[in-house]
């Protein structure tokens, strides 16, 4: 029998990195070894293996009522999303967050006659079924942004439409159920940001203020296991107003889609989640739209659903574009969810704050 020993793997590389002595590292995030003159896949560095991380995706507004339908898609294969269960709460703008087990929506806007609630509901990820209670959040708020790393997740802000635009963040710890602690504060109070993180860092950007309602380019980090104010981390390349979560990332980059001051636009951004600085462009999904959502594995990101341009009555789109986060381009078609709204919320099991 012959015994593999690894003491240590440093960062980790791109596909085609070939370390010493053959281990190499291909695109599904799988630790390869030599086998003859082929390679093997033998095991996955960190987290869930790319190839099987499950994105899930709940909530939203169809333009005349609040929905609590939750569908999953297997991020690596492209296609339709299939039903998982259901939210024991109508929402739309709940903050996503998820460990490589769970993953939890804080918030959210039900509609009369609770309008924003403080509601904390929780799935096992890999296990269809309905949503749980988890806990209560400090506040009743809307469109907030959510992300997390392994053992806790952490989310600001509510809707920009009002004069309530809380800078509160708070936090879970998302194995245990209970209420959320008060984290800290952002920089100023805004709503439908978007939010991203690295193991050790979250990110939160753009987003509205009200009274007058503007349009942030704001981006600022906390370091997640530390409570404390956020802190200025760079700008948007415009304001978007309505972000709404449209973001994800890998361990090491994140993007944020619908940039733009109206808020209708197909623009995505990037940044270097350990490095600040401005963010910069990195392409454009498949079609102009506000309030569509979004969710990753470490290599792959996903943006859903959203608002068309137009009047109303409004067009709704069930859409899900994907792109690769490490390599900037145009988004491409990944498939449709089974419901079509804007201000849906999505999480993985394999995204880039989970190391």
């Amino acid at each position: 029998m012959t015994t593999l020993k690894v003491d240590t793997i440093s960062g980790i590389g791109t596909e085609g990195t070939v370390f010493q002595g053959g281990v190499g590292y291909d695109s599904l995030n799988y630790m390869t070894l030599p086998k003859g003159t082929t390679t093997e896949r033998f095991w996955n560095i960190a987290g869930v293996p790319a190839a099987s991380a499950r994105g899930v995706i709940a909530g939203g507004y169809t333009g005349s009522a609040y929905v609590n339908t939750i569908e999953y898609v297997t991020i690596a294969t492209t296609g339709n999303a299939t039903d998982f269960g259901d939210l024991f709460l109508k929402v739309m703008g709940a903050a996503p967050m998820a460990s490589t087990t769970r993953g939890v929506w804080a918030g959210g806007y039900s509609g009369s006659p609770t309008s924003d609630v403080n509601t904390i509901q929780y799935i096992t990820i890999a296990t269809t079924g309905n949503g749980q209670d988890f806990g209560d959040a400090l506040e009743r708020k809307q469109s907030i942004a959510g992300c997390s790393n392994s053992t806790r997740g952490i989310f600001a802000g509510s809707v920009y439409s009002t004069t309530n635009n809380s800078n509160t963040i708070e936090y879970i710890t998302i194995q245990s159920q209970g209420n959320s602690i008060q984290f800290g504060d952002t920089t100023s109070g805004r709503g439908a940001m978007g939010a991203c993180a690295s193991e050790t860092r979250g990110i939160f950007a753009g987003g509205g203020t009200s009274s007058p309602v503007t349009s942030s380019n704001i981006i600022e980090y906390v370091t997640i296991a530390t409570t404390s104010n956020s802190t200025d981390f760079g700008d948007l390349t415009d304001g978007s107003k309505h972000l709404h979560n449209s973001s994800c990332g890998s361990s090491t980059r994140g993007l944020f889609a619908n940039i733009g001051t109206s808020g209708l636009t197909n623009v995505i951004d990037f940044i270097t989640i350990a490095s600040t600085g401005n963010a910069a462009d990195f392409g454009d999904l498949s079609q102009t739209r506000m309030g569509s959502g979004g969710l990753s594995s470490k290599i792959r990101g996903c943006f859903f659903m959203g608002r068309a341009p137009g009047s109303s009555p409004y067009t709704y789109y069930n859409t899900i574009d994907y792109v690769t986060i490490a390599s900037a381009g145009n988004a491409t078609d990944f498939g449709d969810t089974g419901y079509t709204v804007w201000k849906a919320s999505g999480f993985s099991n394999g995204h880039g704050g989970l190391g």
